[in-house]
């Protein structure tokens, strides 16, 4: 019987965010959000998610500012909670070529998606430690690994996740806290269904050997199981899912 923990999700609005959220929660799991304060507002989401059958509890926080992640975390410890699985999920881009690339989108997307990581784990990989019992996913991309044209900011901060991942692994691998990477490739979400239609279906998927784009849903099955009691013999592992667009 899978043992009742609290996971935390950053990010948790979005499509793989909130799949993952459903996911854990499916697994029987208590479930805590987070949410860009300012730019997300929780209550239509938490709403429809209640409707459907889920309970989720929603923290602010700007996951790039570390103070901001120290106040979040200082809440969910407020209202009884301790953080056994942690998801670092939150993640934007700013695609531009680097000749058209400003420092302002390079500084943004290095900081919400690899800054944040260190932010957020920071605060609640100890008490995992102090337990002796602890889940680290680290959200990455398919682009961390291949690279993608227009998007060196967004391949080097989630290749940089490979580097922390391995690291901490080997910090805490003896402590009962396993921490891995899951690099998702090209899924139907709102953001890439953004991309011009003929670019879908003329570059984009016959780049996918499978020729169709992931689901959420499959990806969170996998970071659902990397979190659960029998993945504990797996740690500073990077699990790609990308239809075998890239394979290493």
């Amino acid at each position: 019987m899978t043992q009742r923990r609290t996971a935390l999700v950053t990010g948790g609005l979005g499509s793989l965010g909130e799949a993952t959220a459903k996911a854990l929660h499916d697994a029987g799991h208590n479930v805590l959000v987070t949410y860009f304060p300012g730019h997300e507002d929780p209550q239509a989401w938490l709403s429809r998610t209640t409707s459907e059958g889920y309970k989720f509890q929603a923290y602010p926080v700007d996951v790039s500012n570390f103070d901001s992640c120290q106040k979040c975390a200082e809440q969910v410890f407020a209202d009884g909670h301790q953080v056994d699985i942690l998801v670092n999920n939150a993640g934007i881009t700013r695609d531009a070529s680097l000749a058209k690339m400003d420092k302002d989108n390079w500084d943004a997307v290095l900081r919400t998606n690899l800054d944040s990581v260190f932010n957020m784990t920071k605060v609640f990989y100890s008490p995992m430690v102090q337990r002796g019992w602890g889940r680290v996913v680290n959200i990455s991309s398919v682009n961390g690994s291949k690279g993608a044209f227009g998007q060196t900011n967004y391949s080097a901060a989630k290749a940089g996740i490979y580097g922390f991942t391995k690291a901490l692994a080997l910090e805490t691998a003896r402590k009962g806290v396993t921490v891995n990477s899951v690099s998702p490739g090209y899924l139907d979400t709102p953001m890439v269904r953004l991309v011009p239609e003929d670019v879908l279906k003329n570059q984009v998927i016959p780049q996918i050997p499978m020729g169709r784009l992931g689901q959420p849903s499959e990806i969170a099955a996998l970071v659902t199981f990397i979190a659960s009691e029998v993945a504990g013999f797996m740690t500073g592992e990077n699990v790609a899912m990308n239809g075998g667009q890239h394979m290493y």
